[in-house]
């Protein structure tokens, strides 16, 4: 049986003054976490600013971490585009070089759409990939693409797509719909973004976790994951991070952590939070950090 799936932090991306990717500090921030007990680094994602990732400057990246001795089966790669051939490119270049999985996102342009839609659209990209198409990991997070992957649906396309559909990532902070998903394909990796629900799903078949907090909190995390036991501490500053725009405040607390300017930086659309958040964000982990797990 395959081991499970455990920690994967979701890479934040730095980039340098001129706003290109700063990937030898990328590169070496992967090798961080997975020393610190990472099982494998989840790159592109939402807290990576993947849809914000060119297709050339991710096979870039995915090179550049390949060469600097940090193993495939390591590696999941984000695909969060609507285009049924950009998902395909993207998709295909992480697979030829033989990723872990693939972290996929469903369409998020096109508004109230159902599940024949949805399934036309996976449905399109798998046989695009051909015999390449496996380790797929379904994206649910409607929040973001106001989406939500239903259960029939991953059924569907479990069903017709044996050996592809991996698993799902749940992002969705719905606890109802988390257990539910766990209940009904829990033979699948079931992952959990939202970290406050993950010591409840492990405890009932979750495989671990794709979680941004890894970034900077790596071995709290595996400890829940290893455990099942919950963390009051890392609960809490879920709902301090949620009190800033998410992707910035965690970049903020990388470079407070590392002492390194440039993690500071985003892409447009995104802005930096404040000083004054910065300094929010540094009081409540070291408030909350200083003391031992509830």
């Amino acid at each position: 049986m395959a081991s499970r799936f455990g920690l994967s932090v979701a890479l934040t991306t730095p980039f340098d003054a001129a706003g290109r990717i700063a990937i030898p500090l990328m590169t070496a921030h992967a090798r961080t976490c997975l020393d610190a007990g990472c099982s494998s680094v989840t790159l592109f994602g939402t807290t990576g600013e993947g849809a914000s990732v060119g297709t050339a400057e991710r096979q870039a990246v995915i090179d550049a971490m390949l060469a600097a001795g940090i193993r495939a089966d390591q590696l999941v790669a984000g695909v969060l585009v609507d285009a049924v051939e950009d998902a395909a490119e993207q998709s295909r270049h992480a697979l030829q070089r033989c990723a872990r999985n693939i972290l996929i996102a469903p369409p998020s342009y096109f508004k109230n759409v159902g599940d024949d839609g949805l399934f036309g659209w996976f449905a399109a990209v798998f046989t695009a990939l051909g015999p390449l198409a496996r380790g797929m990991l379904l994206y649910n997070i409607p929040s973001v693409t106001t989406v939500r992957l239903s259960l029939g649906l991953i059924g569907r396309l479990r069903e017709a797509y044996p050996g592809v559909v991996a698993g799902v990532k749940d992002s969705g902070g719905d606890w109802a719909y988390s257990e539910a998903l766990l209940k009904a394909h829990g033979d699948l990796i079931i992952l959990i973004g939202d970290e406050r629900h993950l010591a409840p799903a492990v405890r009932i078949g979750g495989q671990g976790a794709i979680s941004g907090m890894a970034n900077f909190a790596t071995g709290e995390l595996r400890a829940i994951i290893e455990s099942g036991r919950d963390d009051s501490r890392v609960e809490s500053f879920v709902l301090e991070l949620l009190g800033h725009p998410v992707i910035p405040a965690v970049k903020a607390m990388v470079a407070r952590q590392t002492g390194d300017e440039r993690w500071v930086t985003v892409r447009p659309p995104l802005e930096p939070v404040t000083s004054q958040e910065r300094q929010q964000l540094g009081a409540a982990y070291d408030r909350l950090f200083a003391t031992k797990a509830a």
